[in-house]
């Protein structure tokens, strides 16, 4: 199966997943527990709707593997797709019903992102892209910002739940914010790198994530000519990711190194 059939089944059930998603809160959010921190929350839909995600790609590819944010899953050896899934991410804007979440899934062959879609909950926005085909929302193709001053551009960020990896982040902004034209802070890292593959973000960077929140979006904002790595040549990972045009690459890379923020806690 190539990579845009396996987009084609990840586009399904992240609809049929949105959809659960989008019910659940409008019924009442419930059961809400927490997982590393006091603030790292997690609601009984988020579960609810991995466990769809998760039967619904078992019914259409027996035998693949799935790596969740809520129920874990195991590495993929000898050539298999292992499905990537954030059930909701922004779960914090979920629990307090601001309209910035989305259902993100992604497909990974021999380690490698295939194909991924981000589908915002509440609007329908769907953002897609396949290695090799490019980024796409609504039949319309990507390309990101067109913008190439760092100081006229508009950055997207996100904060760790430790408090002290939010000292230290918020340092960094303290630095960054007088350079540039603004920040913004929306709370959904698969919506952010979606927004900087169409340009609604100029750039994008954040300390912390997670696999599931960097597969698909990293691969829409790659698909769509952004560079989507690490700081001073390291790639993409948990210590940073960036992603930005190649005119503003380089120079916010600078500037990110220069402040040590892939460091710390």
């Amino acid at each position: 199966m190539n990579e845009l059939e396996l987009l084609d089944i990840a586009v399904q059930v992240a609809v049929e997943a949105a959809d659960t998603a989008r019910r659940m809160r409008n019924e009442a959010i419930t059961d809400v527990g927490t997982k590393s921190t006091v603030t790292d929350v997690v609601t009984a839909a988020d579960r609810a709707v991995e466990q769809q995600v998760i039967t619904a790609l078992a019914a259409r590819r027996p035998g693949d593997t799935v790596l969740g944010e809520e129920f874990g899953g195991a590495p993929v050896s000898g050539g298999g797709v292992r499905w990537i899934v954030d059930p909701i991410d922004g779960t914090v804007n979920y629990l307090y019903g601001l309209a910035y979440y989305a259902v993100s899934i992604a497909a990974e062959v021999d380690g490698e992102v295939v194909a991924g879609v981000v589908r915002h909950a509440t609007t329908g926005e769907t953002w897609t892209a396949a290695k090799g085909h490019g980024a796409w929302r609504e039949g319309v193709r990507l390309t990101g910002s067109p913008a190439t001053e760092l100081g006229l551009s508009l950055l997207g960020t996100g904060f760790g739940y430790a408090k002290e990896r939010r000292a230290q982040q918020a340092g960094v902004v303290a630095q960054v914010l007088p350079v540039v034209r603004d920040i913004r802070r929306m709370g959904s890292a698969a919506l952010d790198l979606c927004a900087a593959a169409e340009g609604r973000l100029d750039a994008y960077y954040e300390k912390g994530l997670a696999e599931w929140d960097l597969a698909a979006g990293g691969l829409i904002a790659r698909e769509a000519g952004l560079l989507v790595t690490g700081l001073s040549g390291r790639p993409a990972g948990p210590d940073m990711v960036l992603a930005a045009p190649p005119a503003l690459h380089g120079p916010l890379d600078a500037l990110l190194a220069g402040l040590d923020a892939d460091a710390g806690p």
